[in-house]
């Protein structure tokens, strides 16, 4: 069975760093484009990052030069470093795959998803 599971989540203050780090299981994912999203509260589900197979990697804007987002195959594991956070960063986060077809960065697009971590920074 091949899935992701995120871990990581928690409570922060603002102005704080946490490391989500995305495991996959059932097969390699080191072909894979791999994403972070997130779905804050009462809101639709947002890109936040993603990695290419050859480790290119894409950022929103809201994220931009705060997340590193980075991956190491032969762990199968995909992380997301966040710095200095924000209230409003306030939300679960998905990891997701891009197993087969075309990888487009911040498309919503993936075949696997995990079940979210849920991060909450407080102000």
């Amino acid at each position: 069975q091949v899935q992701l599971v995120e871990s990581g989540g928690g409570l922060v203050q603002a102005g704080d760093s946490l490391s989500l780090s995305c495991a996959g299981s059932g097969r390699s994912f080191s072909s894979a484009g791999m994403g972070w999203f997130r779905q804050p509260p009462g809101k639709e589900r947002e890109f936040v990052a993603s990695i290419s197979r050859t480790s290119n990697t894409y950022y929103a804007d809201s994220v931009k030069g705060r997340f590193t987002i980075s991956r190491d195959n032969a762990k199968n594991t995909v992380y997301l470093r966040m710095n200095s956070l924000k209230p409003e960063d306030t939300a679960v986060y998905y990891c997701a795959a891009k197993l087969w077809g075309i990888f487009v960065p911040a498309s919503f697009e993936y075949d696997v998803w995990g079940q979210g971590t849920r991060v909450t920074v407080s102000s």
